[in-house]
């Protein structure tokens, strides 16, 4: 299993306390991990983590999970990452945690949520070009590893996700795609219905890892109630 990190950035000058709304409190306070999408590692958060500490943020609260993206998102990958999480709110004294999850990273922390034990230990749930209902360019990969074929369209892992509610449980889903993702097709695939479904400007498929209003975005959607 991947060895639990704290990505740690400089922290910038935060508000004074009695100018902090409560509940900015209750949400600087959840850890949030960060699952990267396929062919990737926990280093394309670099630049979302730097903004979110520099919005006074606390480093010791944010975590990347890192995992082999070829494994199956179901059977191997869901109950990794419930133990990574497990680990992150033994080690915060947290009893829930936000998860931002980018592209395939969305299928098994769904899974997580739905499946195993995240619906009651994930407060906000974010996905970020995530091929939630499948993206048809799987295909060119689908031959060479099962995370390729987890992310086809109809696949079991895509429809067991969508049956009955594809939000369930209290935890708070937010979803952000971008019409000009030329990863996710169609790019409608990552809304999910009775989510926050935000299409951000026009961006490719990795630049949502970077751009500033997609990360001001995700940290609204993480300190909203």
């Amino acid at each position: 299993m991947p060895v639990l990190s704290a990505l740690l950035t400089v922290v910038a000058a935060s508000a004074p306390a009695a100018a902090v709304p409560e509940r900015a409190h209750a949400a600087a306070d959840r850890p949030v991990i960060f699952v990267h999408g396929r062919n990737a590692g926990p280093g394309v958060w670099g630049s979302m983590i730097s903004r979110f500490t520099a919005a006074g943020r606390p480093a010791g609260r944010l975590f990347a999970w890192d995992y082999d993206t070829a494994q199956s998102a179901n059977e191997t990958l869901a109950p990794q990452f419930q133990a990574y999480v497990d680990e992150v709110l033994r080690r915060t004294g947290a009893s829930q945690a936000d998860i931002v999850a980018h592209s395939l990273g969305s299928l098994t922390t769904r899974w997580y949520v739905k499946f195993g034990s995240g619906a009651t230990k994930v407060h906000h749930w974010v996905s970020l070009a995530g091929p939630n209902h499948g993206t048809q360019l799987a295909w060119l990969c689908a031959p060479y590893d099962q995370g390729c074929r987890d992310m086809t369209p109809g696949s079991y892992v895509v429809t067991r996700l969508n049956e009955g509610t594809e939000t369930p449980g209290p935890v708070h889903y937010t979803t952000v795609h971008s019409r000009c993702d030329e990863q996710i097709a169609p790019v409608t695939s990552t809304a999910l219905a009775g989510a926050d479904n935000i299409e951000a400007p026009c961006l490719k498929h990795n630049e949502l890892l970077t751009d500033e209003t997609v990360a001001t975005e995700v940290r609204t959607a993480l300190d909203s109630d």
